[in-house]
């Protein structure tokens, strides 16, 4: 199965037209979206369209389904760090609607692989927490600001002070075989050519900043699970450093498709052919 990847989009309307006609072009299966897919929250820049998903975002797939009938790809999804929590209900109609499968904590099967979503990152500096989690303790890098403080655009649920990544990823998955699995992730493993920031030399509270800025309990997972695929996003700048989109623990494949902006990076593979994988920049 043809599959393409992206990741990081910020709610750039021209982003979108290079995704929708490269898929218009090359008719792949599966289009896998990994989140930060909304315009940038409390940007002080004005958005081209008062509700993103719903004057944009649904129509436009809607758009595409209707004009390429049974050639429309299957489409999962997740939001990231950058997407506000409040805005989940209108994914979540899209999914009712059957343009897409929103993936977030939940497992799917389809033609034999198993998809599986998971949205949430370790803290950052920014302020919005929606999908922050702490990583495998309550543990914070310096200058980081902890899950329980920041903003939240919903009330949050969940005893935050106690949740972690990897209590997540322990409750998703179970103790099935994951030889044919796929995991949509947002943020990348840690150490890895897929989480490398752009922190080289900066110095907080006299503590060198950690360069590598993936999730530890990520890390963990694929170490010990062994998925055939994961995919990630968030850290734009990576590839640019460590030279590499891609990466392996062990013998699961390892996808970024984030990138430095204005270019979109698509990520086109096969399912049964990983090792032939290819990054079209455009």
């Amino acid at each position: 199965m043809k599959c393409f990847f992206v990741s990081d989009l910020h709610g750039k309307v021209d982003r979108y037209e290079k995704l929708i006609h490269n898929i218009e072009v090359e008719q792949p299966d599966i289009l896998l979206i990994g989140g930060d897919i909304l315009p940038n929250f409390g940007s002080f820049i004005k958005a081209e369209y008062d509700d993103f998903i719903t004057d944009y975002l649904i129509p436009l797939f809607q758009d595409l389904r209707q004009k390429l009938k049974e050639k429309y790809p299957k489409v999962f999804l997740i939001l990231g760090n950058d997407d506000p929590k409040a805005e989940e209900e209108k994914i979540i109609k899209g999914q009712q609607d059957e343009i897409w499968e929103y993936l977030h904590n939940r497992k799917l099967t389809y033609n034999g692989y198993k998809f599986y979503g998971y949205a949430n990152i370790p803290p950052t500096p920014f302020m919005l927490k929606d999908w922050e989690r702490y990583d495998v303790s309550r543990y914070v890098d310096p200058g980081c600001v902890h899950p329980t403080d920041g903003t939240r655009s919903i009330e949050e649920k969940e005893d935050v002070k106690f949740a972690t990544i990897a209590k997540d990823l322990s409750a998703l998955v179970s103790d099935e075989a994951l030889d044919k699995a796929i995991f949509l992730f947002h943020s990348p493993p840690y150490k890895t050519n897929l989480d490398r920031a752009a922190l080289d030399d900066i110095v907080i509270d006299h503590v060198p900043a950690d360069v590598h800025v993936g999730s530890i309990a990520i890390q963990r997972f694929i170490e010990e699970k062994q998925p055939l695929l994961t995919l990630h996003g968030h850290i734009h700048e990576s590839s640019r450093i460590t030279g590499s989109w891609k990466d392996k623990i062990n013998q699961t494949t390892m996808f970024s498709a984030a990138l430095e902006p204005p270019e979109l990076a698509i990520v086109v593979f096969d399912l049964e052919q990983l090792d032939l994988a290819n990054r079209i920049v455009i």
